[in-house]
């Protein structure tokens, strides 16, 4: 079947806060693939349990393609790997194919500190935030990611060029501009580096013209 006859779409949720949705957003754009957006009302209680962090599970991004449905973004990327191979969101050695799938597993499962004190919000800036402990272990640990992958694989990206890794850690990024978070040199140019995709500049103007307003991912800290 020709490519311009599947019929793909991806289901998102909110561009302000949503990181899951960015994730499966720019893992499809990274991977080349023409899909519709389909978006969820912020008021469907899904949604908002999602965007909360109330949810048991996150069923949003949700890739539609070629009659195959995949939720999760781990599970989406693997997808994309598989039937856009020539993109590279795995690397091509095993060895740092397994170190990407460590690391993008690692945020996808973890950063719990993180996600609940510095939430998504693009809309929003906080000069001079105050960053308590927990978070600012998470920090450490993602800097940490960071700087040795850029030192192994020397960068630009993680992995030398994008892979699934990037799309990963971006939301970690715009959470890291929101809050002010002060980075060392070469995590601030990766940082600056993630932000300044196409693809990002794209989903960052989206988010920020986003009518909708969650009021208690607005508190004013």
């Amino acid at each position: 079947m020709a490519e311009a006859s599947v019929t793909t779409s991806l289901t998102i949720s909110s561009k302000n806060y949503s990181s899951w949705a960015l994730r499966g957003w720019l893992l499809c754009k990274m991977a080349g693939l023409d899909f519709e957006e389909r978006i969820m009302p912020s008021d469907d209680p899904s949604t908002r349990a999602e965007l909360l962090l109330l949810s048991p599970s996150f069923l949003v991004p949700c890739l539609d393609h070629d009659g195959v449905t995949v939720w999760d973004t781990l599970a989406i990327a693997e997808y994309l790997n598989e039937i856009r191979p020539e993109a590279g969101l795995l690397p091509a050695d095993r060895a740092a194919r397994a170190h990407c799938r460590a690391i993008s597993g690692e945020m996808h499962s973890g950063f719990s500190n993180l996600r609940s004190a510095l939430p998504m919000n693009l809309k929003a800036h906080y000069p001079g935030f105050k960053i308590w402990a927990g978070a600012q272990g998470d920090i450490d640990r993602i800097t940490t990611v960071w700087r040795d992958c850029l030192a192994r694989y020397a960068g630009p990206y993680l992995f030398g060029t994008l892979t699934m890794a990037d799309a990963m850690y971006a939301p970690v990024c715009t959470r890291f501009r929101t809050y002010d978070v002060k980075l060392d040199a070469p995590c601030a140019a990766y940082s600056e580096r993630i932000l300044s995709l196409p693809a990002m500049r794209e989903w960052i103007m989206a988010a920020q013209a986003e009518p909708e307003e969650i009021e208690e991912l607005d508190v004013e800290f």
